[in-house]
C-alpha cells in the first residue's frame, strides 16, 4: 500500500510538477553538484522555502541536471502523514521502479514530519550517493536539534519572510544611491510604510484589502498554535499557551517577565507555573512565533534570571493584536529585531540606569549599539542618547547608532557623535562585496 502511495506521489512530480515563477530569495549560491553536508532551509510556514528549493531545483535544471535525478518528496503532504522511518525505502524504491535508477539530489520539504527524520538523513548521508537539501519549520534545526542528530553532517540556511529589499523585488521598485536622492525615494517610503505594517509574508503580500491579510495570519496562527505546538509537544493546558500568545502579540517590543505573567495568570483565575510559561515562550521561539532577547550580561546567571524582550517574527502578526493603539515606534524596532535574526547576530538588549535597544555580540564582545526611535525629538533626544551612550561606554563598544523612521544627520551628546539612520536605508545598505 505505501509503495503505492509512493509511486503516485513521485509519479506526479516527475510527470505533472510545473516549478511556478518566484521572487528569487537572497541567499549565498550553493553548489548543489559538489554538496558535502546535508543543506538545511529553516524558517516559518510560509515564509517561502518551498519556492526557494524549486528555486535550487530550477538552477540544477538549468545547468545539466536532468529530471528523473531530482526527487522532491513534500512530508506535510496528508498521504504520507502515517509514514516512518523505515517507509522512506519504499518511496527511494518507488523512484528507481519509475526511472530506473536512483536520485542524484533529494528534496525533503517539512522534514520534521517524518518520526526518526534524523536517522533517516543519517543513513542517506552516510551513503555517500545523494546531494541532499532538507527545510524545516522549527527553530531547533538551526543549532540544537540538528547539530546533535546529524554530528556535524549539516549546513543551515535561515529563510524568513521577505526582507525589505526582496519586499521591492517582489513590488518591481528598483533603488540606488542615486535615487535616494531624488524625489523618487518617495516611491521607496511608501513602499516601507506598507512594509512596515504587513510583513513580508509572501502570501499576505498578494492581498489586497486588510480583511483578507487578517484573515491569512488568522490561519497562520491557528498552524502555530495547534500544528507546531499543541500537537508536537502534546499539550494540554492550551488556554495558557493561548494567553502567552495573545500577550506576545500585544507587549512585542517589551519585556516578557514570567513572574509577572504567572501573577496576570492567577488575577485571571488561571493555573500556571514559571516552568510552564517558560517552555511555552520557547515553543513560540522554535515555532518561529516570537523572538526572545536577553539582557546582554557576561554571566549566563544573570541572563536568565532577567526578563526577556519579547518581538513578532514578522509585524504582520500585529493584525492579530487585541490592543488597538497604534505604536509606530514598536514596529520599526520590531523590523530591526527581525533584520538582526536575520543577519544571524547574537543579540542582546541593554538595561542599567539606562536602557539601549540592542546590543549585536560578535565573537568573545559586543561590537555595536543600536537604539531605535521614531523620531529624534527635544522632548526625547535626552533619554535616547542617554541609553546609547550608558551601553557604549558600560559595555566599551566603539560603534553605536541610532535608527529613526526618516532622520539621516549626526548629533553630538556628551563627546559622542551619534549617527541617525532611516531604518528603511539601514535595511537596504550595501554589504561587503555587493552592488546596490
Amino acid at each position: 500500500m505505501k509503495l503505492d502511495v509512493c509511486k503516485k506521489i513521485i509519479a506526479e512530480w516527475l510527470e505533472e510538477q510545473v516549478l511556478p515563477a518566484a521572487i528569487r530569495r537572497e541567499a549565498e549560491p550553493v553548489d548543489l553538484e559538489n554538496l558535502s553536508e546535508i543543506l538545511a532551509i529553516v524558517g516559518p510556514r510560509r515564509s517561502g522555502k518551498t519556492f526557494f528549493m524549486y528555486q535550487l531545483i530550477r538552477d540544477l535544471w538549468d545547468r545539466s541536471a536532468k529530471k528523473e535525478e531530482v526527487l522532491f518528496v513534500d512530508f506535510d503532504d496528508y498521504r504520507l502523514e502515517n509514514f516512518k522511518a523505515e517507509d522512506v525505502e519504499a518511496i527511494l524504491v518507488a523512484f528507481h521502479q519509475l526511472t530506473g535508477g536512483y536520485p542524484r539530489f533529494i528534496f525533503f520539504d517539512e522534514v520534521q514530519r517524518l518520526p526518526g527524520w534524523s536517522r533517516v538523513l543519517r543513513t542517506l548521508h552516510n551513503q555517500r550517493r545523494y546531494r541532499i537539501v532538507i527545510s524545516g519549520s522549527n527553530a531547533g534545526l538551526l543549532s540544537r536539534e540538528i547539530s546533535s542528530e546529524l554530528r556535524g553532517r549539516w549546513r543551515d540556511h535561515l529563510l524568513l519572510p521577505f526582507s525589505f529589499r526582496e519586499y521591492l523585488r517582489f513590488k518591481n521598485i528598483s533603488y540606488s544611491e542615486k535615487i535616494f536622492l531624488t524625489p523618487a525615494r518617495g516611491t521607496i517610503l511608501q513602499a516601507f510604510d506598507t512594509y512596515l505594517t504587513d510583513g513580508g509574508f509572501p502570501e499576505v503580500l498578494k492581498k489586497e484589502s486588510r480583511a483578507e491579510k487578517r484573515q491569512l495570519f488568522q490561519s497562520y496562527y491557528k498552524t502555530i498554535f495547534y500544528r507546531d505546538i499543541l500537537e508536537r509537544y502534546n499539550i494540554k493546558a492550551k488556554y495558557i499557551l493561548e494567553a502567552v500568545m495573545t500577550y506576545c502579540l500585544n507587549i512585542h517590543g517589551d519585556l516578557f517577565s514570567v513572574s509577572a505573567f504567572e501573577k496576570y495568570l492567577k488575577g485571571q483565575d488561571l493555573p500556571g507555573s514559571k516552568k510552564t510559561i517558560s517552555n511555552y515562550i520557547r515553543y513560540l521561539e522554535e515555532a518561529f512565533f516570537i523572538l526572545a532577547y536577553e539582557k546582554f550580561s557576561y554571566s549566563p546567571r544573570k541572563r536568565v534570571m532577567n526578563p526577556e524582550k519579547v518581538y513578532l517574527l514578522d509585524n504582520g502578526f500585529s493584525f492579530l493584536a487585541t490592543d488597538f493603539s497604534e505604536n509606530k515606534g514598536k514596529w520599526l524596532e520590531n523590523i530591526v529585531a527581525i533584520e538582526l535574526f536575520r543577519r544571524q547576530e547574537e543579540t542582546y538588549y541593554y538595561k542599567n540606569r539606562q536602557e539601549c535597544d540592542f546590543i549585536v555580540k560578535r565573537g568573545t564582545k559586543p561590537a555595536m549599539a543600536i537604539q531605535v526611535c521614531w523620531e529624534m525629538t527635544p522632548k526625547n533626544q535626552e533619554r535616547e542618547c542617554r541609553g546609547l551612550v550608558e551601553a557604549k561606554e558600560s559595555l566599551k563598544i566603539r560603534e553605536g547608532i541610532m535608527l529613526t523612521y526618516g532622520e539621516e544627520r549626526e548629533v553630538e551628546f556628551r563627546g559622542h557623535s551619534i549617527p541617525l539612520l532611516p531604518v528603511w536605508k539601514w535595511l537596504l545598505a550595501k554589504r561587503k562585496g555587493e552592488d546596490l
